[in-house]
């Protein structure tokens, strides 16, 4: 017997013992008919049915296979749909909580299916004007297929020597368009500037004046040379997102110049791509979420983050954006502290994931940042916050630093502005924006 084919009898003895367990999804919906009946059409649509009886759908077939309505909590109706449907129906639109399962012998320990099952077709059903995945719960069994996360809060903090705070970081600006040495020169100024952490825009793979590889030798060459003088290494994450082959050979030159961080544009990859990388297990990964407005931005279309964290947290990323309080773009701060708690909520016995807190940030923020979450387990990401303080970015990186002091020690900002006069420099750059 081949590899491949004693592998998939072991997956399938697996699914076997586990036929008990089920993935439960909870999804927030809107629908012009009764909840009851389009969630049946959604288990439906999801599993082992479509939109008429067909031969081989058996009563033992569905027992086994079958989605599952496990209940349906009415809400609230409105007279105008979410979103367009041609769907005739009472012209009342009901919004209800709709738990729906699915046994995991129907896709197993795949990744790529599950979101299948769990998304897939349902966005297109007409019986829904609106339709919101909010959350899984995930069978204990996936933790014996999925290591998740290989360096996670602990292993981040290790590889920068930062406890007992946020780690500061910050973006390469401008964007696009730096050479390697320009981008190694801000590099060895922020570096002593005493910055934990910096990374490629998610703009910036391999542009024309910016091959991958020149830019991993002139930036790691500042960070080493930085490490061996000073014992810190900052942690660089060199963007490699590309095809699959491209990322394992930018993956593996970042390992052999003594890098400890990679980052990964997740919407853009995909999960099959990102668990590969993360399955290399030798650099932190850095989860950038680009492009998640367009999944979550409608309030009754595409997924809450509580739900898409668990997934990239399976996959194994080490950190994963989520925004920012008193950010520049569209989500709440209310939206905001729920994501930094839900990172940092247990999931399989303790998969740990770094919240990376950005989007407009400054020092401004931490007071409020802290008196919301309570945590310090943070990666505060600050652009021009740092890079366009009036005193220079070793200033913009000692005045974050300042900031977060002050907000762990109950400081108001301008009592930490009284206190420090680099962060007071911040407060007057930055407080009226």
């Amino acid at each position: 017997m081949d590899a491949s084919a004693t592998i998939e009898r072991a997956v399938a003895r697996s699914y076997n013992t586990n036929f008990m367990e089920r993935i439960t999804a909870t999804y927030y919906i809107e629908t012009p008919f009764s909840p009851e009946a389009a969630a049946a059409v959604l288990a439906g649509e999801q599993s082992s049915g479509t939109f008429v009886a067909v031969p081989g759908e058996t009563a033992e077939l569905k027992q086994r296979f079958a989605a599952r309505v496990e209940s349906v909590e009415h809400l609230e109706t409105v007279k105008q749909p979410a979103i367009p449907s041609p769907a005739q129906g009472s012209g009342v639109y009901t919004r209800a909580l709709v738990k729906v399962s699915w046994s995991i012998e129907n896709f197993g320990y795949n990744l790529p299916v599950l979101v299948s099952t769990l998304q897939g077709n349902l966005y297109e059903i007409r019986q829904f004007t609106g339709l919101k995945l909010l959350d899984i719960d995930i069978p204990a069994s996936y933790a014996d297929h999925y290591a998740g996360p290989a360096f996670g809060i602990e292993g981040c903090r290790e590889l920068t020597q930062v406890y007992e705070r946020p780690l500061i970081g910050t973006i390469i600006k401008p964007s696009i368009g730096l050479t390697p040495q320009q981008t190694a020169d801000l590099v060895a100024s922020l570096a002593e500037a005493g910055i934990d952490f910096v990374k490629d825009d998610e703009l910036q793979a391999a542009a024309a004046n910016s091959p991958f590889e020149a830019r991993v030798d002139a930036v790691m060459d500042v960070v080493n040379r930085h490490a061996d003088r000073t014992g810190k290494k900052v942690m660089y994450a060199f963007n490699i997102s590309g095809e699959i082959d491209e990322m394992l050979r930018r993956y593996e030159k970042v390992v052999t110049s003594g890098g400890t961080c990679a980052m990964v544009s997740l919407n853009s990859v995909g999960l099959a791509g990102t668990k590969k990388i993360c399955d290399q297990r030798a650099l932190a990964i850095h989860g950038h979420r680009n492009g998640w407005g367009m999944l979550t931005r409608h309030p009754l279309l595409g997924i809450e983050f509580m739900a898409y964290q668990k997934l990239w947290r399976l996959a194994g990323v080490d950190q994963i954006h989520v925004n920012g309080i008193q950010n520049k773009f569209w989500e709440s701060d209310d939206s905001v502290v729920q994501s930094i708690k839900a990172c940092l909520t247990p999931l399989l016995g303790g998969y740990s994931v770094l919240p990376v807190v950005s989007s407009g940030q400054w020092g401004g923020q931490a007071p409020e940042t802290y008196r919301r979450t309570q945590t310090t387990d943070l990666l505060y990401m600050a652009g021009g916050g740092i890079l366009a303080h009036p005193m220079g970015p070793k200033a913009g990186v000692l005045a974050l630093q300042q900031a977060w002091q002050a907000a762990v020690d109950g400081l108001s900002v301008p009592e930490a502005a009284h206190q420090y006069p680099e962060f007071a420099k911040s407060v007057e750059k930055f407080g009226g924006q």
